[in-house]
């Protein structure tokens, strides 16, 4: 019987409930949400003890399925004020699983001088145990530490000095397969919410536990080998990702002209060949890294790598597009090398890269370090480490509240969270999804560079306003719904180009729990998703006017197609489902 463990940081009382009522049959990001719409306060602080911090694995997550290895953390977010969902890989998520555990909540808060604790969580039951030694280390040297203590195969959720001081841009980091804290929950700021409920990690053993249930077992198993066909038979699936991973995305967005270069001043950079995805890989294999590696178990796309250091030495691994564009071209940064560098010192901090490198944008906006500076970068993020300096502590805190500090008026944030790696005057869908998803500027929460630039599942100008609205209110639901299961958001390009893809999630679902499970529900579940989402923002007082990019976005062209943002507030809100 799937179980939901509930910890109270305060008192350290652990209870335990099966999914019934209001959560019965939900996983991953719909179990997330609709625990964050029932139980926590819309007009809460997000860093008091009314916020929530829930840990969810997807519905399919711990069965054979490819890529459902994947993790939904919810809660009010420190960064923007809204509602939460962040996605990670790593092995924590089929740990859960096949502990039946489908929902993990950390509640209440204690004294500000407490402890930080750790949680342990075997088939034997939960503890909370002091581990001074890993209070304030980084997410790397803390987990060396704990894979020591509690033995090499548990899975780790761990933050780091970002997150244990509250900073508003700190993530929440997993350990993948090699035991790298490399997988991160990035996005809203949670690291520092499970900072402030003085939890410092989560070590979780499922040694000798079962695989979950599975009602029908020989239906399940057609549906999964039909499954990871869809995924090795696509193109971007079987072939660009594993090839050249996410990063094979430098060279076809500068070339479409949406790569923002310079805090979103143009859409190409001038020297993207030498931090594209051809080059990374062309690095690795000179320093006999991994170009080619999944970030858990089960993973059939195999877009993480491992990159090695000049010196052939581990230095970072899920090392994304969004991160090489957020310390590359946004800074006109062009040195691989640094920019990994970044990538572990975020891994490390704790930090959200796509928030770090634009919140490094306003610093050098403001002139605190110069332009294409990668190692002052480097520098100043290294300041994050001691929480007593106060310019670490500006940086820590996302691009918002720098460029608030340093009086920079080129914020490019929606409801206070980042824009990611797409320039939405050129790539209007995802510009949609940006300004009208409950997360904050979440590329992720409806990805229109599939049909607007990669022509997947469909063919949308990227430079005017016909079909965007519509594709990405369309996405939105869709992965809602994907965030639910437990799948990789990347099996979207194959399932926007097969015929039976949705069939065989449903017959997957179906056959798991042993009910009648549509493709057509696929779709209502993601909108049930939406509407505790949107519901819980207007409630917290968010309303249209927030659902709109920053003013530069309308009055200046972005070379070299000469657009603007042209999208009114009233048109935006028909990409939103309804509540």
């Amino acid at each position: 019987m799937a179980r939901l463990l509930r910890i109270n940081t305060r008192t350290k009382k652990v209870t335990e409930d099966t999914l019934a009522g209001d959560y019965a049959g939900l996983g991953g990001r719909g179990l997330t949400s609709r625990i964050v719409r029932k139980e926590v306060p819309p007009t809460c602080h997000p860093l008091s003890a009314a916020n929530k911090l829930i840990v969810a694995p997807g519905l399919l997550t711990g069965t054979t399925a490819a890529n459902t290895g994947r993790l939904s953390v919810g809660g009010k977010s420190p960064l923007t004020g809204t509602i939460k969902e962040s996605n990670a890989g790593g092995t924590f998520s089929q740990k859960l699983a096949r502990l039946d555990i489908m929902g993990l909540v950390l509640e209440d808060k204690p004294d500000p001088d407490a402890a930080f604790q750790v949680i342990f969580i075997s088939k034997n039951g939960v503890q909370l145990t002091e581990v001074p030694e890993i209070s304030g280390l980084g997410t790397y040297d803390a987990s060396t530490k704990l894979f020591e203590k509690f033995g090499s195969k548990v899975g780790i959720m761990v933050i780091g000095p970002a997150g244990e001081n509250s900073r508003l841009a700190s993530s929440i980091q997993f350990t993948d397969p090699k035991g790298n804290p490399s997988r991160a929950a990035g996005r809203g700021g949670l690291g520092a919410l499970m900072g402030s409920k003085k939890i410092k990690a989560i070590v979780i053993d499922s040694q000798d536990a079962k695989a979950p249930e599975v009602a029908d077992k020989e239906a399940f198993k057609a549906a999964a080998k039909r499954w990871a066909e869809i995924l090795v038979s696509h193109p971007v699936t079987g072939q660009g990702l594993p090839s050249y991973g996410t990063s094979i995305l430098i060279n076809i967005i500068n070339e479409a002209g949406t790569l923002p270069t310079k805090n979103f001043r143009d859409g190409r950079f001038d020297k993207a060949a030498d931090i594209s995805g051809e080059k990374m890989v062309e690095l690795i294999n000179q320093r006999k890294g991994v170009a080619k590696e999944g970030c858990h178990a089960g993973c059939v796309i195999q877009c993480s790598q491992k990159y090695c250091d000049e010196n052939g030495q581990y230095l970072t691994s899920g090392f994304e597009y969004e991160t090489v564009w957020a310390f590359g071209s946004n800074l006109l940064i062009s040195n691989m090398d640094h920019i990994a560098h970044l990538d572990r010192l975020c891994d490390d901090l704790g930090l959200d890269t796509i928030e770090t490198g634009t919140t490094v944008a306003m610093a050098m906006e403001a002139g605190v370090i110069p332009w294409g500076d990668g190692l002052a970068a480097i520098d100043l993020l290294k300041r994050i480490y001691d929480p007593k300096d106060y310019l670490g502590a500006i940086i820590g805190n996302g691009t918002a509240f720098t460029a608030e500090a340093f009086g920079v008026d080129r914020v490019p944030v929606v409801k206070k969270q980042s824009l990611p790696a797409y320039d939405p005057r050129a790539a209007k869908g995802v510009g949609v999804t940006y300004a009208t998803t409950p997360m904050g500027a979440d590329h992720t929460a409806g990805y229109a560079i599939c049909q607007n630039i990669l022509k997947v599942g469909g063919d949308i100008d990227p430079l005017g306003k016909q079909g965007n609205v519509e594709v990405s209110k369309n996405l939105q639901i869709a992965t809602a719904a994907v965030d639910a299961t437990g799948f990789c958001l990347f099996v979207a390009f194959a399932v926007l180009d097969t015929d039976d893809a949705l069939d065989t999630i449903a017959k997957l679902i179906s056959s798991r729990f042993g009910i009648s499970f549509t493709a057509d529900d696929i779709g209502k579940t993601g909108i049930e998703i939406l509407k505790d989402e949107y519901s819980f923002n207007r409630d917290a007082g968010f309303t249209k006017a927030h659902d709109q990019l920053p003013d530069f976005f309308i009055q200046e062209e972005l070379p070299p197609h000469k657009v603007k943002w042209d999208f009114t507030v009233d048109e935006l809100q028909k990409a939103k489902v309804e509540i």
